[in-house]
Protein backbone atom coordinates (compact mmCIF):
# COMPACT_ATOMS: atom_id res chain seq x y z
CA UNK A 1 0.00 0.00 0.00
CA UNK A 2 2.47 2.66 0.78
CA UNK A 3 4.54 1.62 -2.06
CA UNK A 4 1.92 2.30 -4.50
CA UNK A 5 1.06 5.71 -2.42
CA UNK A 6 4.64 7.30 -2.50
CA UNK A 7 4.69 5.70 -6.38
CA UNK A 8 2.11 8.10 -7.65
CA UNK A 9 3.33 11.61 -5.16
CA UNK A 10 6.97 10.59 -7.00
CA UNK A 11 5.56 10.79 -10.27
CA UNK A 12 3.09 13.95 -9.58
CA UNK A 13 6.09 15.78 -8.58
CA UNK A 14 8.30 14.39 -11.85
CA UNK A 15 5.68 15.67 -13.93
CA UNK A 16 3.82 18.46 -13.14
CA UNK A 17 1.51 18.12 -15.84
CA UNK A 18 -1.65 17.11 -13.93
CA UNK A 19 -4.43 18.64 -11.65
CA UNK A 20 -7.05 21.37 -12.90
CA UNK A 21 -6.46 24.92 -13.01
CA UNK A 22 -6.58 26.11 -8.71
CA UNK A 23 -9.15 28.74 -9.77
CA UNK A 24 -11.97 26.68 -11.57
CA UNK A 25 -14.93 25.05 -9.82
CA UNK A 26 -16.72 22.41 -11.16
CA UNK A 27 -20.42 20.91 -9.86
CA UNK A 28 -20.05 17.50 -8.14
CA UNK A 29 -21.84 15.79 -11.12
CA UNK A 30 -18.50 16.99 -13.28
CA UNK A 31 -16.20 15.77 -10.68
CA UNK A 32 -17.78 12.13 -10.23
CA UNK A 33 -17.92 11.94 -14.01
CA UNK A 34 -14.10 13.20 -13.86
CA UNK A 35 -13.84 10.28 -11.98
CA UNK A 36 -15.43 8.20 -13.74
CA UNK A 37 -13.28 9.04 -16.53
CA UNK A 38 -9.74 8.30 -14.90
CA UNK A 39 -11.27 4.98 -13.95
CA UNK A 40 -12.31 4.11 -18.36
CA UNK A 41 -8.83 5.36 -19.19
CA UNK A 42 -7.02 2.77 -16.51
CA UNK A 43 -6.84 3.87 -12.80
CA UNK A 44 -8.53 1.43 -10.93
CA UNK A 45 -11.42 3.14 -8.76
CA UNK A 46 -9.69 1.07 -5.63
CA UNK A 47 -6.46 3.11 -6.37
CA UNK A 48 -8.27 6.38 -6.40
CA UNK A 49 -9.44 5.36 -3.82
CA UNK A 50 -6.45 4.42 -1.57
CA UNK A 51 -5.06 8.09 -3.18
CA UNK A 52 -7.59 9.87 -1.57
CA UNK A 53 -7.40 8.23 2.11
CA UNK A 54 -3.93 8.61 2.08
CA UNK A 55 -3.62 12.35 0.52
CA UNK A 56 -6.27 13.21 3.19
CA UNK A 57 -4.43 11.02 6.06
CA UNK A 58 -1.18 13.24 5.36
CA UNK A 59 -3.17 16.37 5.37
CA UNK A 60 -3.86 15.24 8.71
CA UNK A 61 -0.52 14.36 10.19
CA UNK A 62 0.38 17.71 8.32
CA UNK A 63 -1.96 19.95 10.26
CA UNK A 64 -1.93 17.71 13.48
CA UNK A 65 1.04 16.41 14.24
CA UNK A 66 1.02 15.09 17.35
CA UNK A 67 -2.19 13.31 17.42
CA UNK A 68 -2.02 9.60 18.23
CA UNK A 69 -5.97 9.41 18.24
CA UNK A 70 -8.54 9.34 15.61
CA UNK A 71 -12.20 8.26 15.10
CA UNK A 72 -13.70 8.59 11.77
CA UNK A 73 -17.03 8.45 11.06
CA UNK A 74 -17.78 6.56 7.56
CA UNK A 75 -21.01 6.12 5.75
CA UNK A 76 -22.05 3.65 3.00
CA UNK A 77 -20.55 5.27 -0.42
CA UNK A 78 -16.90 6.10 -1.42
CA UNK A 79 -16.85 8.58 0.76
CA UNK A 80 -17.47 6.25 3.51
CA UNK A 81 -14.22 4.27 1.64
CA UNK A 82 -12.09 6.93 1.56
CA UNK A 83 -12.97 7.18 5.58
CA UNK A 84 -12.01 3.41 5.90
CA UNK A 85 -8.92 4.09 3.77
CA UNK A 86 -8.01 6.70 6.25
CA UNK A 87 -8.37 3.92 9.27
CA UNK A 88 -6.24 1.38 8.04
CA UNK A 89 -3.31 3.78 7.33
CA UNK A 90 -3.73 5.55 10.83
CA UNK A 91 -3.69 2.02 12.25
CA UNK A 92 -0.54 1.25 10.35
CA UNK A 93 1.25 4.73 11.27
CA UNK A 94 0.47 3.52 15.02
CA UNK A 95 -2.40 5.84 15.68
CA UNK A 96 -5.64 4.47 18.19
CA UNK A 97 -8.65 3.82 16.01
CA UNK A 98 -12.02 4.27 16.63
CA UNK A 99 -13.91 3.14 13.49
CA UNK A 100 -17.86 4.19 13.28
CA UNK A 101 -19.72 2.65 10.60
CA UNK A 102 -23.43 4.65 9.58
CA UNK A 103 -24.14 1.65 7.17
CA UNK A 104 -23.58 -1.97 6.74
CA UNK A 105 -24.28 -2.07 3.11
CA UNK A 106 -21.20 -1.55 1.51
CA UNK A 107 -20.57 -2.07 -2.02
CA UNK A 108 -18.02 -2.07 -4.74
CA UNK A 109 -14.51 -0.29 -3.99
CA UNK A 110 -15.92 1.13 -0.12
CA UNK A 111 -16.41 -2.82 0.76
CA UNK A 112 -12.89 -3.04 -0.61
CA UNK A 113 -11.69 -0.61 1.59
CA UNK A 114 -13.45 -1.78 4.36
CA UNK A 115 -11.54 -5.07 4.43
CA UNK A 116 -8.10 -2.91 4.03
CA UNK A 117 -9.40 -1.43 7.04
CA UNK A 118 -10.38 -4.91 9.07
CA UNK A 119 -7.28 -6.51 7.32
CA UNK A 120 -4.97 -3.72 9.14
CA UNK A 121 -7.07 -4.60 12.57
CA UNK A 122 -9.75 -1.94 12.97
CA UNK A 123 -13.31 -2.97 13.22
CA UNK A 124 -16.39 -0.94 12.49
CA UNK A 125 -18.49 -0.39 15.54
CA UNK A 126 -22.27 0.55 14.61
CA UNK A 127 -23.09 4.31 15.99
CA UNK A 128 -25.87 4.62 19.04
CA UNK A 129 -24.65 7.98 20.16
CA UNK A 130 -21.12 7.79 21.48
CA UNK A 131 -19.50 10.62 22.42
CA UNK A 132 -16.34 10.94 20.92
CA UNK A 133 -13.42 10.77 23.25
CA UNK A 134 -12.03 14.29 24.01
CA UNK A 135 -8.20 13.84 22.64
CA UNK A 136 -9.43 12.41 19.11
CA UNK A 137 -9.21 13.97 15.78
CA UNK A 138 -12.56 13.24 13.60
CA UNK A 139 -12.66 12.19 10.29
CA UNK A 140 -15.64 13.05 9.08
CA UNK A 141 -16.14 10.82 6.43
CA UNK A 142 -20.32 10.30 6.46
CA UNK A 143 -21.61 12.26 2.85
CA UNK A 144 -20.27 13.23 -0.36
CA UNK A 145 -20.65 15.02 -2.96
CA UNK A 146 -23.91 12.92 -3.59
CA UNK A 147 -25.75 14.78 -1.13
CA UNK A 148 -28.59 17.12 -1.73
CA UNK A 149 -30.74 16.32 1.41
CA UNK A 150 -32.54 16.69 3.71
CA UNK A 151 -30.62 14.48 6.35
CA UNK A 152 -31.82 10.97 7.14
CA UNK A 153 -32.51 11.54 11.36
CA UNK A 154 -29.33 8.84 12.22
CA UNK A 155 -27.28 11.31 9.78
CA UNK A 156 -28.48 14.33 11.52
CA UNK A 157 -27.79 12.83 15.08
CA UNK A 158 -23.72 11.99 14.42
CA UNK A 159 -23.33 15.46 12.60
CA UNK A 160 -24.76 17.79 16.12
CA UNK A 161 -22.76 15.19 18.22
CA UNK A 162 -19.53 15.64 16.14
CA UNK A 163 -20.07 19.59 16.72
CA UNK A 164 -20.79 19.21 20.17
CA UNK A 165 -17.92 17.90 20.71
CA UNK A 166 -15.93 20.48 19.97
CA UNK A 167 -12.84 18.71 18.53
CA UNK A 168 -10.60 19.06 15.88
CA UNK A 169 -12.42 17.63 12.53
CA UNK A 170 -10.84 16.81 8.88
CA UNK A 171 -14.00 16.46 6.65
CA UNK A 172 -13.52 14.15 3.49
CA UNK A 173 -14.53 16.39 0.22
CA UNK A 174 -16.79 18.28 1.80
CA UNK A 175 -18.31 18.52 4.97
CA UNK A 176 -21.59 16.17 5.56
CA UNK A 177 -24.45 18.34 5.53
CA UNK A 178 -23.84 20.71 2.93
CA UNK A 179 -24.43 20.64 -0.82
CA UNK A 180 -21.28 20.32 -2.81
CA UNK A 181 -23.11 22.58 -5.56
CA UNK A 182 -24.32 25.43 -3.75
CA UNK A 183 -22.78 25.50 -0.11
CA UNK A 184 -26.18 25.28 1.27
CA UNK A 185 -27.31 22.65 4.05
CA UNK A 186 -30.15 20.61 5.03
CA UNK A 187 -30.89 21.93 8.58
CA UNK A 188 -27.08 20.76 9.80
CA UNK A 189 -23.87 20.16 9.09
CA UNK A 190 -20.22 19.38 9.89
CA UNK A 191 -18.23 21.86 10.98
CA UNK A 192 -14.78 21.02 9.70
CA UNK A 193 -11.88 22.72 11.40
CA UNK A 194 -9.75 21.16 7.51
CA UNK A 195 -11.56 20.02 4.60
CA UNK A 196 -9.68 18.34 2.08
CA UNK A 197 -11.73 18.04 -1.31
CA UNK A 198 -10.63 15.60 -4.32
CA UNK A 199 -9.68 16.09 -7.99
CA UNK A 200 -11.55 19.52 -8.50
CA UNK A 201 -12.53 21.83 -6.53
CA UNK A 202 -16.55 21.94 -5.78
CA UNK A 203 -18.40 25.33 -6.40
CA UNK A 204 -20.19 25.17 -3.19
CA UNK A 205 -16.98 24.97 -1.05
CA UNK A 206 -17.00 28.66 -1.62
CA UNK A 207 -20.34 30.61 -1.05
CA UNK A 208 -23.29 30.32 0.99
CA UNK A 209 -22.84 29.10 4.30
CA UNK A 210 -20.19 26.88 2.89
CA UNK A 211 -17.15 29.58 4.83
CA UNK A 212 -18.58 28.75 7.66
CA UNK A 213 -18.04 24.93 7.72
CA UNK A 214 -15.36 24.19 5.85
CA UNK A 215 -12.46 26.04 7.86
CA UNK A 216 -8.89 25.31 5.56
CA UNK A 217 -9.73 24.30 2.37
CA UNK A 218 -6.89 22.03 0.24
CA UNK A 219 -7.37 20.13 -2.97
CA UNK A 220 -5.88 16.77 -3.75
CA UNK A 221 -5.69 16.26 -7.67
CA UNK A 222 -4.55 12.86 -6.88
CA UNK A 223 -2.37 12.84 -9.70
CA UNK A 224 -5.15 12.95 -12.51
CA UNK A 225 -3.80 14.61 -16.06
CA UNK A 226 -4.44 17.90 -17.12
CA UNK A 227 -5.97 16.89 -20.50
CA UNK A 228 -8.89 15.54 -18.30
CA UNK A 229 -9.69 18.54 -16.81
CA UNK A 230 -10.04 20.13 -20.43
CA UNK A 231 -12.74 18.35 -21.54
CA UNK A 232 -14.91 19.89 -18.81
CA UNK A 233 -15.45 23.63 -18.44
CA UNK A 234 -15.63 25.38 -15.24
CA UNK A 235 -19.10 26.48 -13.93
CA UNK A 236 -17.07 29.38 -12.08
CA UNK A 237 -13.38 30.97 -11.30
CA UNK A 238 -11.86 31.59 -8.21
CA UNK A 239 -10.96 35.93 -8.67
CA UNK A 240 -7.05 35.79 -8.21
CA UNK A 241 -6.26 39.66 -7.43
CA UNK A 242 -2.79 39.68 -7.48
CA UNK A 243 -2.73 38.64 -11.43
CA UNK A 244 -5.27 41.29 -12.03
CA UNK A 245 -3.50 43.79 -9.99
CA UNK A 246 -0.35 42.92 -11.82
CA UNK A 247 -1.93 43.18 -15.15
CA UNK A 248 -2.84 46.37 -14.48
CA UNK A 249 0.05 47.73 -14.91
CA UNK A 250 1.91 51.36 -13.60
CA UNK A 251 -0.14 54.31 -14.99
CA UNK A 252 1.72 56.17 -17.61
CA UNK A 253 4.35 59.19 -17.02
CA UNK A 254 2.33 61.60 -18.50
CA UNK A 255 -1.07 60.57 -17.13
CA UNK A 256 -3.58 63.47 -16.16
CA UNK A 257 -6.72 63.19 -14.38
CA UNK A 258 -8.78 63.30 -17.75
CA UNK A 259 -7.23 60.20 -18.34
CA UNK A 260 -9.01 58.21 -15.72
CA UNK A 261 -12.34 59.07 -16.35
CA UNK A 262 -15.31 61.01 -14.06
CA UNK A 263 -17.35 59.22 -11.70
CA UNK A 264 -20.98 60.60 -10.54
CA UNK A 265 -22.42 59.20 -7.78
CA UNK A 266 -26.49 59.33 -7.76
CA UNK A 267 -27.70 59.85 -4.56
CA UNK A 268 -27.83 60.70 -0.61
CA UNK A 269 -31.53 61.68 0.34
CA UNK A 270 -32.23 63.54 3.93
CA UNK A 271 -30.52 61.68 6.22
CA UNK A 272 -28.08 59.30 3.97
CA UNK A 273 -25.51 61.82 2.98
CA UNK A 274 -23.35 59.70 4.12
CA UNK A 275 -23.99 57.13 1.79
CA UNK A 276 -23.29 59.46 -0.99
CA UNK A 277 -19.87 60.42 1.08
CA UNK A 278 -19.10 56.80 1.33
CA UNK A 279 -19.50 55.82 -2.39
CA UNK A 280 -17.47 59.08 -3.92
CA UNK A 281 -14.30 58.33 -1.19
CA UNK A 282 -14.26 55.05 -2.02
CA UNK A 283 -13.88 55.93 -6.29
CA UNK A 284 -11.48 58.91 -5.27
CA UNK A 285 -9.42 56.12 -3.17
CA UNK A 286 -9.22 53.76 -6.20
CA UNK A 287 -8.22 55.69 -8.59
CA UNK A 288 -10.72 57.88 -10.83
CA UNK A 289 -10.08 61.12 -11.76
CA UNK A 290 -12.88 63.20 -10.65
CA UNK A 291 -15.31 62.57 -8.80
CA UNK A 292 -19.10 64.38 -8.83
CA UNK A 293 -21.67 63.80 -5.73
CA UNK A 294 -25.45 64.86 -6.98
CA UNK A 295 -27.57 65.14 -4.16
CA UNK A 296 -29.70 67.64 -1.73
CA UNK A 297 -28.14 71.25 -1.16
CA UNK A 298 -28.20 70.31 2.54
CA UNK A 299 -25.23 67.65 1.62
CA UNK A 300 -22.97 70.42 0.49
CA UNK A 301 -21.34 71.88 3.40
CA UNK A 302 -21.33 67.89 5.13
CA UNK A 303 -19.44 66.37 1.93
CA UNK A 304 -17.16 68.82 0.95
CA UNK A 305 -16.07 68.55 4.61
CA UNK A 306 -15.56 65.16 4.75
CA UNK A 307 -14.16 65.26 1.54
CA UNK A 308 -13.28 68.02 -0.04
CA UNK A 309 -11.79 66.14 -3.34
CA UNK A 310 -15.44 65.40 -4.27
CA UNK A 311 -17.44 68.27 -6.89
CA UNK A 312 -20.97 68.25 -5.07
CA UNK A 313 -23.62 69.11 -7.41
CA UNK A 314 -27.17 70.26 -5.07
CA UNK A 315 -30.02 69.23 -6.51
CA UNK A 316 -33.52 70.42 -5.58
CA UNK A 317 -36.92 69.24 -5.29
CA UNK A 318 -36.71 68.96 -8.95
CA UNK A 319 -33.78 67.56 -9.92
CA UNK A 320 -32.34 68.23 -13.12
CA UNK A 321 -29.19 66.55 -14.01
CA UNK A 322 -28.91 67.14 -17.72
CA UNK A 323 -24.89 69.06 -17.15
CA UNK A 324 -24.07 66.69 -15.11
CA UNK A 325 -24.56 63.50 -17.17
CA UNK A 326 -23.03 65.46 -20.04
CA UNK A 327 -19.85 65.88 -18.29
CA UNK A 328 -19.91 61.59 -16.61
CA UNK A 329 -18.10 58.75 -17.37
CA UNK A 330 -19.42 56.70 -15.37
CA UNK A 331 -23.03 56.78 -12.88
CA UNK A 332 -23.52 55.50 -9.79
CA UNK A 333 -27.09 55.31 -8.99
CA UNK A 334 -28.65 54.29 -5.64
CA UNK A 335 -26.88 55.33 -2.32
CA UNK A 336 -28.96 56.81 -0.11
CA UNK A 337 -31.33 57.17 -2.73
CA UNK A 338 -34.36 56.65 -0.78
CA UNK A 339 -37.76 55.45 -3.05
CA UNK A 340 -39.41 59.45 -2.64
CA UNK A 341 -40.24 61.22 -6.06
CA UNK A 342 -36.92 62.86 -5.43
CA UNK A 343 -34.94 59.21 -5.76
CA UNK A 344 -37.61 58.46 -8.71
CA UNK A 345 -36.58 61.21 -10.30
CA UNK A 346 -32.95 60.52 -10.20
CA UNK A 347 -33.39 56.58 -11.49
CA UNK A 348 -35.63 58.30 -14.46
CA UNK A 349 -32.64 60.58 -15.60
CA UNK A 350 -29.92 57.73 -14.73
CA UNK A 351 -31.74 54.97 -16.91
CA UNK A 352 -31.85 57.36 -19.63
CA UNK A 353 -28.61 58.01 -20.08
CA UNK A 354 -26.57 56.39 -22.15
CA UNK A 355 -23.22 56.00 -19.52
CA UNK A 356 -22.13 52.95 -17.86
CA UNK A 357 -24.07 52.79 -14.75
CA UNK A 358 -23.74 50.88 -11.24
CA UNK A 359 -27.08 50.08 -9.59
CA UNK A 360 -26.98 49.62 -5.99
CA UNK A 361 -29.35 49.82 -2.85
CA UNK A 362 -32.83 51.88 -3.32
CA UNK A 363 -32.06 51.97 -7.33
CA UNK A 364 -32.67 48.48 -7.14
CA UNK A 365 -35.51 48.37 -5.06
CA UNK A 366 -37.26 51.00 -7.53
CA UNK A 367 -36.38 48.85 -9.86
CA UNK A 368 -38.04 45.37 -8.83
CA UNK A 369 -41.48 47.57 -8.26
CA UNK A 370 -41.23 48.44 -12.04
CA UNK A 371 -39.38 46.04 -13.52
CA UNK A 372 -41.04 46.68 -17.02
CA UNK A 373 -39.89 50.24 -16.73
CA UNK A 374 -35.88 49.37 -16.45
CA UNK A 375 -36.62 46.77 -19.65
CA UNK A 376 -37.66 49.38 -21.70
CA UNK A 377 -34.88 50.94 -21.57
CA UNK A 378 -32.80 47.84 -21.88
CA UNK A 379 -34.60 47.87 -25.14
CA UNK A 380 -33.70 51.37 -26.02
CA UNK A 381 -29.78 50.73 -25.32
CA UNK A 382 -28.88 47.03 -26.08
CA UNK A 383 -25.50 47.66 -25.97
CA UNK A 384 -25.65 49.85 -22.61
CA UNK A 385 -22.59 48.97 -19.64
CA UNK A 386 -24.92 47.90 -16.32
CA UNK A 387 -23.87 46.62 -12.94
CA UNK A 388 -26.11 45.60 -9.92
CA UNK A 389 -24.47 45.07 -6.56
CA UNK A 390 -27.59 43.75 -4.67
CA UNK A 391 -27.49 41.90 -1.54
CA UNK A 392 -29.62 39.04 -1.24
CA UNK A 393 -32.81 40.64 -0.08
CA UNK A 394 -32.49 42.93 -3.01
CA UNK A 395 -32.00 40.17 -5.10
CA UNK A 396 -34.96 38.28 -4.32
CA UNK A 397 -36.85 41.31 -4.84
CA UNK A 398 -35.76 41.71 -8.42
CA UNK A 399 -36.10 38.06 -9.00
CA UNK A 400 -39.84 38.09 -7.31
CA UNK A 401 -38.75 35.37 -4.51
CA UNK A 402 -37.81 34.47 -1.15
CA UNK A 403 -34.11 35.23 0.11
CA UNK A 404 -34.18 31.30 1.46
CA UNK A 405 -35.51 30.15 -2.40
CA UNK A 406 -32.69 32.54 -3.83
CA UNK A 407 -30.23 31.48 -1.16
CA UNK A 408 -30.64 27.98 -2.42
CA UNK A 409 -29.13 27.87 -5.11
CA UNK A 410 -27.10 31.26 -5.54
CA UNK A 411 -24.98 30.92 -8.62
CA UNK A 412 -28.45 29.65 -10.54
CA UNK A 413 -29.97 33.11 -8.80
CA UNK A 414 -26.97 35.28 -9.99
CA UNK A 415 -26.87 33.73 -13.17
CA UNK A 416 -30.78 34.15 -14.00
CA UNK A 417 -30.37 38.12 -12.54
CA UNK A 418 -27.76 38.74 -14.97
CA UNK A 419 -29.89 37.59 -18.02
CA UNK A 420 -33.45 38.74 -17.01
CA UNK A 421 -31.79 42.38 -15.87
CA UNK A 422 -28.83 42.26 -18.48
CA UNK A 423 -26.79 43.01 -16.47
CA UNK A 424 -23.34 42.18 -15.18
CA UNK A 425 -24.62 41.15 -11.65
CA UNK A 426 -23.05 41.27 -8.12
CA UNK A 427 -24.51 39.04 -5.50
CA UNK A 428 -22.99 39.45 -2.29
CA UNK A 429 -22.84 37.74 0.49
CA UNK A 430 -19.98 35.27 1.87
CA UNK A 431 -18.83 33.93 -1.62
CA UNK A 432 -19.36 37.19 -3.44
CA UNK A 433 -20.43 36.13 -7.15
CA UNK A 434 -20.12 37.27 -10.42
CA UNK A 435 -22.41 36.93 -13.21
CA UNK A 436 -22.70 38.42 -16.90
CA UNK A 437 -25.03 35.91 -18.19
CA UNK A 438 -22.34 33.50 -19.59
CA UNK A 439 -19.75 33.29 -16.90
CA UNK A 440 -19.25 33.32 -13.03
CA UNK A 441 -16.70 34.37 -10.94
CA UNK A 442 -16.11 33.90 -7.22
CA UNK A 443 -14.11 36.12 -4.60
CA UNK A 444 -13.48 34.28 -1.45
CA UNK A 445 -12.16 37.49 0.67
CA UNK A 446 -13.77 39.49 3.73
CA UNK A 447 -15.12 38.88 7.01
CA UNK A 448 -17.80 39.23 8.97
CA UNK A 449 -16.97 42.87 10.29
CA UNK A 450 -18.33 43.72 6.86
CA UNK A 451 -22.25 43.40 8.20
CA UNK A 452 -22.38 46.88 8.84
CA UNK A 453 -23.89 50.17 7.32
CA UNK A 454 -22.18 51.59 4.20
CA UNK A 455 -19.90 48.50 2.98
CA UNK A 456 -22.36 48.51 -0.26
CA UNK A 457 -21.96 52.23 -0.75
CA UNK A 458 -18.26 51.44 -0.81
CA UNK A 459 -18.55 48.49 -3.11
CA UNK A 460 -21.02 50.65 -5.77
CA UNK A 461 -17.97 53.28 -5.68
CA UNK A 462 -15.11 51.56 -6.13
CA UNK A 463 -16.43 49.22 -8.91
CA UNK A 464 -17.27 52.96 -10.98
CA UNK A 465 -13.87 54.10 -10.38
CA UNK A 466 -12.16 50.64 -11.89
CA UNK A 467 -15.19 51.43 -14.98
CA UNK A 468 -14.21 55.10 -15.53
CA UNK A 469 -10.61 53.68 -15.47
CA UNK A 470 -11.10 51.59 -18.62
CA UNK A 471 -11.83 47.85 -17.17
CA UNK A 472 -14.99 46.05 -18.91
CA UNK A 473 -17.89 45.58 -16.10
CA UNK A 474 -17.01 42.17 -15.36
CA UNK A 475 -13.74 42.81 -14.56
CA UNK A 476 -14.78 45.78 -12.83
CA UNK A 477 -16.85 43.36 -10.60
CA UNK A 478 -14.43 40.99 -10.03
CA UNK A 479 -11.39 43.83 -8.83
CA UNK A 480 -13.80 45.43 -7.13
CA UNK A 481 -15.14 42.88 -5.05
CA UNK A 482 -11.70 41.09 -3.98
CA UNK A 483 -10.39 44.77 -3.26
CA UNK A 484 -13.59 45.68 -1.19
CA UNK A 485 -12.99 42.24 0.50
CA UNK A 486 -8.98 42.36 0.84
CA UNK A 487 -9.59 46.19 2.18
CA UNK A 488 -12.23 45.04 4.85
CA UNK A 489 -9.65 42.11 6.45
CA UNK A 490 -6.87 44.59 6.40
CA UNK A 491 -9.26 47.26 8.26
CA UNK A 492 -10.28 43.88 10.57
CA UNK A 493 -6.96 43.21 11.69
CA UNK A 494 -7.40 44.74 14.81
CA UNK A 495 -10.66 43.29 15.63
CA UNK A 496 -14.01 42.51 13.34
CA UNK A 497 -16.14 44.60 15.29
CA UNK A 498 -16.55 47.92 15.31
CA UNK A 499 -15.55 47.72 11.41
CA UNK A 500 -16.97 50.49 10.05
CA UNK A 501 -17.16 51.52 6.18
CA UNK A 502 -14.40 54.34 6.15
CA UNK A 503 -12.52 52.22 7.85
CA UNK A 504 -12.23 49.91 4.65
CA UNK A 505 -11.88 53.20 2.33
CA UNK A 506 -8.79 54.09 4.05
CA UNK A 507 -7.19 50.83 3.48
CA UNK A 508 -8.28 51.31 -0.61
CA UNK A 509 -5.24 52.93 -1.66
CA UNK A 510 -2.72 50.39 -0.32
CA UNK A 511 -4.65 47.02 -1.49
CA UNK A 512 -4.94 49.16 -4.86
CA UNK A 513 -0.90 49.81 -5.46
CA UNK A 514 -0.02 46.24 -3.60
CA UNK A 515 1.63 45.31 -6.52
CA UNK A 516 2.14 48.19 -8.36
CA UNK A 517 5.98 48.14 -9.96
Amino acid sequence: MNGILHGWRDEMDAVRATGPDPLALYRAQQSREMDRRAIDGGIPGFELMCRAGAAAFAQLQRRWPKARCVEVFCGGGNNGGDGYVIAALARQAGFSVQLWALSQNLKGDAALAADMARNAGVLAEPWQGQRPEADSVIVDALLGTGFSGPLSEDYAQVITAINAASLPVLAIDVPSGLSADTGMYGGEAVRATLTVSFIAWKCGLFTGVAPEYCGELLLEDLGLASALFEEFPPVACRIDLDARLRSWGPRPLAAHKGHFGHVLVMGGDYGTAGAGILASSAAARCGAGLISCATHPEHLAAILAQRPEVMVHPLGASPELATQLARASVLVIGPGLGQSDWGQSLLTQALASDKPLVMDADALNLIAAQPDRYMKHCDAQPGRVRVMTPHPGEAARLLGCSVAALQADRFQSCRELARRYRAVVLLKGAGTLIDDGQRCWVNEGGNPGMASGGMGDVLSGIIAALLAQGLSASDACCMGAAVHARSADRAAQTGERGLLAMDVVEQLRGVMNDLQP
